[in-house]
């Protein structure tokens, strides 16, 4: 959904709020960053497991669906994490906002997570036991997309 409002805001359609299944998404730029508000039950269905180093994350093998994270430095804030999501078609999502909205309103902080091979969330809590999530976007790959299809 980080995705989806910039490239809204970059074809000149800005939006407040994005309505995908789970409800209602406030979505806002700050700090040339475009973020998202979501509650943390939104996440689908997904297993969320802390691992005891950044390594053994970097050393998943993908097996088995879920969110896989563990501290690089947890007085800094700093996340290291990996979503594999095979149920839904996808190997291994490079940046997810419903898992960084989640892990941040468990945690309970602001945190800067290094999730894939490339991309860095942001994520705070939010009002009334929402989460937030943010980041930078580059648009790297134009894909089309047929509902329903595949």
């Amino acid at each position: 959904l980080v995705g989806t409002s910039w490239l809204l805001r970059e074809r000149g359609r800005t939006v407040d709020v994005l309505r995908p299944p789970a409800g209602e998404v406030p979505t806002w730029v700050e700090d040339g960053r475009t973020w998202i508000r979501g509650r943390p039950e939104w996440l689908p269905g997904a297993v969320s497991e802390q691992l005891d180093s950044a390594a053994a994350v970097d050393a998943h093998d993908g097996s088995g669906d879920g969110y896989f994270w563990a501290w690089e430095d947890e007085d800094a804030g700093l996340v290291r994490s990996r979503f594999f999501a095979a149920q839904f078609g996808i190997a291994e999502d490079p940046a997810t906002g419903s898992a960084a909205v989640t892990l941040a309103a468990h945690v309970g902080r602001p945190i800067t997570i290094r999730q894939g091979s490339g991309s860095v969330l942001h994520a705070r809590p939010g009002p009334d036991g929402t989460g937030e999530a943010g980041g930078l976007v580059v648009h790297d790959e134009q894909r089309e997309y047929v509902p329903g299809g595949e």
